[in-house]
């Protein structure tokens, strides 16, 4: 009998034009965590879908558990204990995180569901693997970390003993990373089988049993965890070594560029409210924005880029008031943007890469001259940014539709940063992108700040706040907690600000 509780032999998947996995391999071990790492468009994500059934393979075989799959579904990769943790959790805000676990396989009595057998079997999986959830609270009323561990808890409900994990850390503070690691290996010790999805290669060092690196659909190898290094991870993964840390510069920053005074912007949620929040960019240095995801954080940049209505307060960018302005006036009083939602915010993805690098230029010098367009124009700037920004395939007429996200995202990088504006925000510029697209995107935003721009940058990594920030503020349910210099931060000093320490201090000696 095989040792191995999956295997998939010879993947080939083609859409389209684009063969997503060439020369696909994958095994994984009873009780094991092995993670599948590679840069964006490797094939990774591609894989992990096919053995989920989310699509058919073109060629190759899958065997799970000594059963050749002829045919794959989720169901059928349901029925067959393999369940999966998407990026973006598949939960419903309004229900409760009890009636989330059970929704589709709810226990009956009579015609009713039977909530209390529900309950105690929830509770079976909470009390084995050390989860706590509040299973009577709404989903839009819990944290992130909590919301991720009513995914897992729901693929055990439903008989998962092969779990993926796709990118799991990208939304989770480093506290809410490091219990996410306490159960894995709980539910590694219990006998369930893991496969962890990241980009995060210290994460993959510290998780991992063993480690399959992917390149451009290849199938690049399998190594244990103890032979390799992040160095020979990254080589194996791009080919040549990458360089995160950035050699920063700070010299003294010029004028304000953006003076955002006392604001208040509203929010469907009640922690992202912003109340009465103040802060200032000035040329030549880039501040960062800390914070767990959803405290304010969208609404803040949505509010100085035009896309959120203030209800008090004042935004100022380049000495003019753009309180309330739209977006395109923003823009024009010197402001770039790079959105958190690339494909809803930054991208037309059934357009061409050249359409939406020249998107919001289309009517200016070069590209079109008096009221003609001027092609030639538009085609050597996008054959100049693809060749500068290595985004690949390299045909601009292709469809964004048709890039991975690192390479959808170097197109918004392209486009903003080119434009040289005074300002440029950054909203989660390296979210979900592979570690080469990371390592552009950090030196192309220090290049801009030593070129004289103020960069405000929004991030969740906060290993790329410290990195790359000159000063960094930290917000809590809409109000700043802290600022600091990058060389006094830490990720505890910035954790415990991002929970709302520092402001329950306050409160606290407030009351005394």
């Amino acid at each position: 009998m095989s040792e191995y509780v999956v295997e998939m032999r010879d993947i080939v998947k083609t859409f389209g034009e684009v063969q997503a996995v060439k020369n696909g391999e994958f095994t994984l071990k009873k009780g094991e965590i092995h993670s599948l790492i590679g840069e964006n468009g490797a094939g990774k994500s591609t894989m992990m879908k096919l053995l989920y059934g989310m699509y058919p393979i073109d060629s190759g075989e899958i065997i799970v558990k000594g059963e050749k799959m002829t045919a794959l579904d989720p169901k059928i990769a349901i029925n067959h204990g393999i369940g999966m943790v998407h990026q973006e959790f598949m939960l419903v805000n309004e229900l409760t995180v009890l009636e989330n676990i059970i929704l589709g396989f709810e226990p009956t009595k009579g015609f009713t569901i039977d909530f209390d057998k529900a309950r105690k079997e929830v509770q079976q999986y909470i009390d084995e693997y050390d989860m706590e959830v509040q299973l009577d609270k709404k989903i839009s009323q819990i944290s992130v970390g909590e919301a991720q561990r009513v995914e897992i808890i729901k693929t055990l409900m439903r008989g998962a003993d092969v779990i993926i994990l796709d990118e799991p850390t990208a939304v989770l503070t480093p506290q809410e990373a490091r219990r996410l690691f306490e159960i894995l290996n709980n539910l590694r010790e219990g006998g369930k089988s893991l496969v962890f999805i990241s980009h995060k290669l210290n994460e993959v060092m510290e998780i991992s049993d063993r480690i399959s690196v992917m390149r451009q659909g290849n199938y690049m190898g399998t190594v244990e965890k103890k032979d390799t290094s992040p160095l020979d991870l990254t080589k194996r993964m791009i080919g040549r070594e990458v360089f995160l840390d950035i050699d920063k510069s700070y010299e003294k920053a010029g004028d304000t560029i953006l003076e955002v005074k006392d604001i208040w912007v509203p929010s469907g949620k009640e922690t992202s409210k912003i109340r009465g929040m103040s802060l200032s960019v000035r040329e030549g240095e880039i501040v960062g924005i800390a914070g767990i995801d959803g405290n304010g954080q969208s609404e803040l940049i949505e509010a100085i880029t035009g896309l959120r209505r203030v209800e008090k307060g004042s935004v100022i960018v380049n000495g003019k008031d753009v309180t309330n302005l739209s977006p395109r006036k923003v823009r024009q009083a010197g402001l770039a943007h790079i959105p958190e939602d690339r494909n809803r915010m930054g991208l037309n993805r059934s357009l061409s890469i050249v359409d939406n690098l020249v998107a919001v230029r289309l009517d200016e010098a070069p590209f079109t001259k008096g009221k003609i367009l001027d092609k030639k124009a538009q085609d050597e700037y996008a054959e100049d940014m693809v060749k500068q920004f290595d985004i690949r395939p390299t045909d601009y007429n292709l469809p964004t539709s048709s890039l991975s996200g690192g390479n959808a995202q170097k197109v918004v990088v392209a486009r903003e940063v080119s434009m040289k504006k005074k300002l440029l925000v950054a909203s989660q510029p390296t979210r979900g992108v592979d570690i080469g697209a990371i390592e552009l995107i950090r030196n192309t935003l220090e290049k801009a700040k030593k070129e004289g721009a103020g960069v405000l940058l929004v991030s969740a990594e906060l290993e790329e706040i410290i990195s790359l920030s000159d000063r960094i503020v930290v917000i809590h349910e809409g109000k700043i907690t802290g600022e600091m210099m990058a060389s006094e931060a830490n990720e505890n000093n910035l954790g415990l600000l991002m929970m709302g320490g520092e402001q329950k201090r306050k409160e606290s000696e407030a009351a005394v």
